[in-house]
């Protein structure tokens, strides 16, 4: 079950921020994780856009941004069961974001998921 004091939940929190705050000015001392997600951002904002057709990315509030490029790059990087990963990423939402976020989360990482498993049923 996770807790607050969960080593996994701890780091995702400190990417969120770290990708929220390089979304306005460059970071140093990035860690390695959200190095590796900032490496693949443009085929994570290609992603979020076929899944956010509505939304375009400019539009989106930052912190929802980063939450989305995080729990896109582990649904297509980790071994973290899909559940697991959009779950933590709507409490981040919630907890960070607009009112909103988490309902906007929730509807972009679930189209995302279904579209990662139809490739892979391919």
């Amino acid at each position: 079950m996770k807790t607050a004091t969960d080593p996994r939940h701890l780091k995702r929190r400190i990417a969120i921020k770290v990708l929220f705050a390089e979304s306005f000015t460059h970071q140093k001392n990035l860690p390695e994780l959200v190095k590796n997600i900032l490496k693949q951002v443009k085929k994570l904002n290609k992603i979020i856009v076929d899944s956010a057709p509505t939304w375009p990315i400019d539009k989106i509030n930052k912190i929802d941004l980063a939450i989305l490029h995080l729990a896109i790059y582990e649904l297509k990087n980790k071994d973290t069961p899909p559940k697991v990963i959009i779950d933590e990423a709507v409490e981040l939402a919630k907890e960070f974001g607009s009112e909103s976020s988490g309902s906007f989360v929730n509807g972009v990482l679930g189209t995302v998921y279904d579209e990662l498993t139809k490739t892979i049923q391919k």
